[in-house]
């Protein structure tokens, strides 16, 4: 039985994490039945967790490592995750794909990757309008599978609190297959070249060949000079997700009986996006008051004073790896606006991890109507990230980025080529356009050069 003290420690604790529902919450659906709602949550309550404290632990560990500049983060994926593409197939090329980016900078730039992909929850999305309307009928905005379905009906587009429960379940299978290909053989580095099979033959899958070949022959030299090479048989490999719907991260927030605790066990890494993180709103409250890693999105308007309101509630003992601060500034932006970011921070005397998304602050509208990104945008606001950060003399640790293991016609350029009229050929995003599988490797090359010079 649970003593009185651990109760009443317990109970302070969820009392502290419930002050955000006195507090505006952004991007919320609006549940037509709250009473069902409410038993959603309530049967998630009861849910084992999908990740657990320990993990989220380690991962913080690793990212203090990150912010200190002896290790990098690579955290990348969907979107928007569906429940249709959560298949096995699909599941293991976005882990191959992020596994493949994690050799090329590992051994381009010689330091460990701290894998981390947005999957098994990335499955709500903040909308600019709670409606969208096509030839005159008006029905609510498709915020993710976990909220609504995206087809344009009324049907489709109810949102159902039942979705909740399904987006558990999915994350449930979603974790099962990234243990068992991580942890299971499959991301042995004696197989990096069968982490190339199945993927369309490339300039930039040729190039990763390349280095495969490179990094047989090094490990034959260790099997020969009878090295244990055992530790290169398996690896970590952490999720994340913004912690958009509070519905589902509230019930899946547990208290670690080793220590007491809170852990959002939705997942190892979760993040506040940009248009939530007010610092009076509830998601900063939530999130203040659970011990995994954050991330917070910080755009072009941020400011230094936002950002240290941000670390004096997120991280007020200024603990190594615990929080990290993504920038999505656009290409044109960024080296106006990160350097005096930076040091601002940096001055104050915090070292948060400064990660770079150059995916967000660069999409476009095609005149077909396509949302897009053109690749050399995306380039040229990771080569501004790092050029700020040797500027100014901070730490470059990591990047974010929005990827599929599928050979989609997303984003336009690379050395695919892909122009407005190719969009239209397997475009297959129902949010933002993604890198498909070359280009992700064509940005891995790019950055574990960045870290080169970085280095030296």
């Amino acid at each position: 039985m649970m003593s009185q003290t651990t109760e009443t420690a317990e109970t302070r604790a969820f009392e502290g994490l419930d002050a955000y529902r006195a507090l505006e919450a952004k991007q919320q659906p609006v549940w037509p039945d709250p009473a069902a709602a409410a038993r959603a949550s309530a049967e998630l309550a009861t849910q084992p967790p999908l990740v657990f404290a320990g993990e989220a632990d380690l991962l913080r560990e690793r990212l203090a490592a990150a912010a200190r500049g002896e290790a990098f983060l690579l955290q990348g994926g969907d979107c928007a995750e569906t429940f249709a593409a959560a298949t096995a197939d699909k599941i293991r090329d976005r882990v191959k794909t992020l596994l493949q980016m994690a050799v090329v900078l590992t051994y381009g730039a010689a330091m460990p990757v701290i894998k981390v992909g947005r999957m098994a929850g990335q499955f709500a999305k903040p909308r600019s309008s709670t409606t969208e309307t096509r030839e005159g009928v008006t029905l609510p905005a498709y915020r993710g599978d976990i909220v609504n379905g995206y087809d344009f009906t009324p049907e489709s587009r109810a949102v159902d609190p039942e979705r909740l429960i399904r987006g558990y379940h999915v994350s449930a299978s979603t974790l099962n297959l990234i243990r068992a290909f991580t942890q299971g053989g499959f991301a042995d580095l004696r197989r990096v070249h069968e982490w190339n099979k199945g993927f369309v033959s490339n300039p930039a899958n040729q190039r990763y060949e390349s280095l495969a070949a490179e990094i047989d022959r090094a490990l034959k030299f260790m099997d020969a000079c009878g090295v244990d090479h055992t530790a290169l048989t398996q690896t970590e490999f952490y999720v994340s997700h913004e912690a958009l719907l509070l519905d589902y991260e509230r019930p899946l927030t547990r208290v670690d009986s080793r220590t007491g605790d809170l852990y959002d066990t939705s997942g190892h890494m979760l993040w506040i996006g940009e248009r939530t993180r007010d610092i009076d709103g509830a998601h900063v409250e939530f999130l203040s008051h659970v011990r995994n890693p954050i991330g917070v999105k910080l755009g072009p308007t941020a400011t230094v004073d936002d950002a240290l309101r941000l670390i004096d509630k997120l991280d007020p003992e200024r603990e190594p790896g615990r929080l990290t601060f993504i920038t999505r500034m656009g290409a044109g932006k960024i080296r106006d606006v990160l350097p005096g970011l930076l040091a601002g921070v940096r001055d104050a005397g915090a070292t948060p991890l400064w990660v770079t998304d150059p995916m967000h602050g660069n999409g476009i509208t095609t005149a077909t109507g396509y949302k897009t990104r053109r690749f050399d945008d995306v380039m040229d606001e990771l080569r501004g990230f790092f050029e700020a950060h040797r500027e100014v003399g901070t730490v470059p640790g990591g990047i974010h980025i929005e990827l599929t293991g599928d050979d989609v016609t997303e984003c336009l350029g690379g050395s695919e080529n892909i122009d407005e009229a190719t969009l239209a050929t397997r475009y297959e995003s129902l949010c933002d356009p993604r890198l498909n599988h070359m280009q992700s490797l064509e940005l891995a090359f790019q950055v574990a050069e960045e870290l080169k010079q970085t280095n030296r």
